[in-house]
């Protein structure tokens, strides 16, 4: 008796499970169980406990079935909520005929500031005394036909043999922002500034300030085989002005080129990976002057709130200040706080 009950227990829960689960059944008549994530641009966006989160082209779906509401964008932003399927015959809302070509999106994208706070350190005592903390921050937002991008960074360091005789040996400050607007679903003109300061390399400050066009070449596009892609390209013009210590202050204007990639790979979940690269040669004396940065590094989702985060960046200056290299490297390995 007792093994019936678990039996139509467990039949009761793999019912309710499978009620609660959209459906995906392709024109080969294979099914996929999971969620409908969004449907935007003839893609649909689902995600499954099989194959995670995966872009599907809608020529290769027959039917879709919906479990809960979904919320539908229509071209003039207006919107409605019913359970949205999808037959030979085409998409309904709540049994009504659906026309996508009002529909913007299914299930669209919240316009809402996304970003994180990491945070790491180190600290001897003993035969050698010393203290190292990086701080990175960054904030942005999408909206339909622009996006806002920022980020912050703090690094300080000194070490010694006891309290009395630390030096410093790094003391950073950037921040950097950047204002982007799409004319089309790739192309954007963009705006952005940066303020450096560098109390070991004796620079007092490094202002930024440029416009160019950038190309989105993918923008979370899912790829069954490898993962999630983010990668676009940019080029434009770029004013500096900077000072050293002991050096008159120095203006010029610079080519810039930049890229950003962001890479989550499929076969491990929560991880995502990022590189970014600026180069900016000096118009006049493009071979001998000029600046890069370039940053690598990773995200892990811990929580949905929590995340180890970890970066190598490189500074090069072609021209540095007296007595100064010209390479900068450091490393960040810490945890994170994102929202």
């Amino acid at each position: 008796m007792t093994i019936c009950k678990v039996a139509a227990f467990t039949l009761a829960a793999s019912c309710a499970c499978l009620a609660t689960a959209d459906t995906i059944v392709f024109k080969s008549g294979s099914k996929l169980d999971g969620t409908v994530v969004r449907i935007k641009d003839g893609t649909i966006t689902f995600k499954s406990d099989d194959v995670g989160e995966v872009a599907i082209k809608q020529d290769k779906v027959a039917a879709i079935t919906t479990a809960k509401n979904s919320t539908v964008q229509y071209q003039d932003k207006t919107t409605e909520e019913g359970i949205v399927a999808m037959n030979g015959d085409g998409y309904t809302l709540s049994g009504k005929e659906l026309d996508m070509k009002n529909v913007k999106a299914v299930n669209p994208e919240v316009e809402t500031w996304h970003g994180s706070v990491n945070l790491s350190g180190t600290a001897a005592r003993g035969n050698t005394t010393s203290e190292k903390v990086a701080l990175a921050a960054d904030a942005n937002r999408r909206w339909e036909k622009d996006r806002f991008t920022s980020n912050f960074g703090y690094f300080f360091a000194q070490n010694g043999t006891s309290r009395d005789n630390k030096e410093k040996t790094e003391d950073r400050i950037e921040l950097a922002a950047q204002e982007d607007h799409f004319w089309t679903a790739g192309l954007y003109s963009y705006i952005n500034g940066k303020y450096e300061r560098d109390g070991i390399n004796d620079l007092q400050y490094r202002y930024r300030v440029g416009v160019g066009a950038g190309y989105q070449w993918l923008d979370g596009k899912v790829f069954d085989s490898t993962g999630k892609w983010s990668f676009n390209q940019e080029v434009g013009l770029t004013y500096i002005k900077e000072k050293y210590e002991h050096i008159d202050d120095d203006d010029r204007l610079a080519f810039r080129y930049a890229h950003h990639l962001v890479w989550a790979p499929c076969w491990v979940d929560k991880l995502a990976f990022t590189h970014n690269l600026e180069y900016l040669p000096d118009t006049e004396n493009w071979a001998e002057s000029y600046l890069i940065d370039a940053d690598v590094g990773f995200t892990y989702e811990l929580t949905t709130a929590w995340q180890l985060m970890g970066k190598a960046q490189w500074n090069y200056n072609s021209n540095p200040g007296p007595s100064t290299k010209s390479s900068d490297f450091r490393y960040m390995l810490g945890l994170g706080y994102k929202w």
